[in-house]
């Protein structure tokens, strides 16, 4: 199911909502975030469903007894996650940055982490470097800007990623 603009700016408007709301539900908490990457119109399909379902297994895998909640939405928009954790923020982006930095599917996954304040830890503030590119070594950031691959490239990169994780 193809997504428009405005489902997708609702959508991530609804998320910040609930981030805030879970916040405020439990106070102190340290509040991680997970989407999938997923490029194009498309955000929900089997690519996406796999790498969310990894990406929850290594958070609750990693985080285990400081998961105090969890909450999941399996949307058109994408499939997203959110633990409460009693982990300091920082300690918890440390993990968050090692699961995306060291599991097979990681670069697919977006695990933002906010601390009780709701102010986002960038990957910088635990000495981490920037996301790089899927497809080569510039900033993800760099590339998504200057529109450096097509979507088809990276389409079949992340299809080849999920294949081989799943065999």
């Amino acid at each position: 199911m193809e997504i428009t603009l405005d489902a997708l700016l609702q959508s991530r408007d609804q998320r910040h909502a609930l981030q805030e709301q879970l916040l405020q539900q439990h106070p102190g908490g340290t509040l991680v975030c997970l989407t999938v990457v997923m490029p194009g119109s498309v955000k929900r399909n089997l690519y996406s469903v796999v790498t969310a379902q990894a990406a929850l297994t290594a958070l609750l895998d990693r985080l285990g007894e400081h998961v105090q909640a969890t909450r999941a939405r399996d949307l058109a928009t994408g499939y997203e996650a959110y633990l409460i954790t009693d982990l300091p923020a920082l300690e918890a982006k440390r993990v968050t940055c090692d699961i995306e930095d060291s599991h097979p599917l990681g670069r697919l996954f977006d695990i933002d982490v906010m601390g009780a304040d709701g102010t986002p830890i960038s990957r910088q503030a635990v000495g981490g470097e920037p996301r790089r590119c899927l497809l080569c070594d510039h900033e993800a950031r760099w590339c998504m800007r200057n529109h450096s691959h097509s979507q088809e490239e990276l389409m079949a990169h992340i299809q080849k990623l999920v294949e081989t994780y799943v065999q």
